[in-house]
């Protein structure tokens, strides 16, 4: 028997991401997605506007919801650009600009400065019962150039540690087992599975 559970996401590629990575985590989940308005994302943090966008999901669908807020923190950057990283070349939220707004911000800056991190809270919210979030981290460092023509968002100028290949250039199964949503995901998933043992 399935337990129905709403990603708080419009995001095509995010669903099927986690319908992949959630399957041997939670065995007996059936991840639908939500046909809900966005909320304003409203938090500071990672965690807060992954509580905000699970809350709201819960909220119109009535079903537990889980939901994820994710960026990418540049150390030379103080962070940045953190929770803003969808949207850091302005509001038209395209991948491309976003890209080349970050390779124009770190220059011909060498190696050492270039260290980055993906990095993802998990939420879960349950109508009218509790809520839990998790973090994951995927260290890195930030290319000069994009690679790649896989996944999405700044995965093309990201370098995951250890690795010779961008994220972009990995196939979706080695991303699913190293990335950050998966290591949020990983670490939220006792508080799922906990819906489908009732």
């Amino acid at each position: 028997m399935s337990t129905r559970v709403v990603l708080a996401s419009h995001n095509t590629h995010k669903l099927e991401e986690l319908r992949r990575v959630l399957a041997p985590l939670v065995p007996g989940i059936e991840l639908i997605g939500y046909d809900g308005p966005e909320p304003v994302e409203s938090g500071v943090t990672f965690e807060e506007n992954a509580l905000i966008k699970a809350r709201a999901a819960a909220l119109h669908s009535g079903l537990p919801a889980i939901a994820d807020d994710s960026g990418i923190s540049v150390g030379v950057l103080g962070g940045s650009p953190g929770i803003f990283s969808a949207r850091w070349a302005g509001p038209a939220r395209s991948d491309t600009a976003n890209v080349d707004l970050l390779l124009w911000q770190l220059g011909d800056l060498a190696v050492e400065h270039r260290r980055a991190e993906f990095v993802c809270a998990a939420a879960l919210a349950i109508p009218g019962g509790t809520e839990s979030v998790a973090r994951g981290e995927w260290p890195g460092s930030i290319l000069r150039e994009p690679a790649g023509a896989g996944g999405f968002g700044y995965d093309p100028v990201f370098l995951p540690e250890g690795e010779t290949r961008s994220a972009a250039e990995l196939s979706p199964e080695e991303k699913d087992a190293a990335s950050h949503r998966r290591r949020a995901f990983t670490a939220l998933a006792p508080a799922i599975q906990k819906l489908t043992t009732k």
